[in-house]
């Protein structure tokens, strides 16, 4: 693992989009004393638009999915950065929660959960490790398959 996350992401080849901007009255993160707190992110990739769309496990295939939730970590990680100047200010990614709109019968939340815990993994290495709550949900904001929101501890 290299000394800086920053030069991670470029190692992996992650582009970062512009943080999203919050589609109500609620802000996209905030910082008190060591920690940030991450609002929910969509599956949005870097053209803005929704990676999956729908239902897991109907209109989005559990594939699907996973990269949904990858898109949505990215995001996380891109509101990090615009919050931080630096992901090299992470100490610690502390918890993730996860909601994946999926019919009632859906029971593989957390293999879909899974690709933004291993992105994290990914990028931090053991600091990526983290909690993390899995929520089936009947829908989501703009009928996004996934949703990803996090807690960060930070230096």
């Amino acid at each position: 693992m290299t000394s800086s996350f920053e030069a991670r992401i470029l190692e992996l080849g992650l582009e970062l989009p512009r943080p999203p901007k919050s589609l109500a009255n609620y802000v996209a993160t905030y910082t008190t004393s060591s920690l940030l707190f991450i609002s929910g992110q969509l599956c949005m990739g870097v053209d803005g638009k929704l990676v999956a769309a729908g239902s897991v496990g109907e209109e989005v295939s559990l594939e699907d999915g996973a990269l949904a939730a990858r898109a949505a970590a990215i995001n996380v990680l891109a509101q990090a950065r615009a919050a931080l100047g630096s992901l090299d200010r992470v100490k610690q990614i502390v918890r993730l929660g996860g909601f994946i709109a999926a019919p009632t019968s859906f029971a593989d939340h957390a293999r879909i959960m899974n690709g933004a815990s291993d992105l994290m993994v990914e990028v931090f290495g053991e600091q990526g490790r983290h909690t993390r709550s899995t929520i089936g949900v009947a829908s989501l904001p703009l009928q996004a398959a996934v949703e990803v929101e996090a807690l960060i501890e930070i230096q």
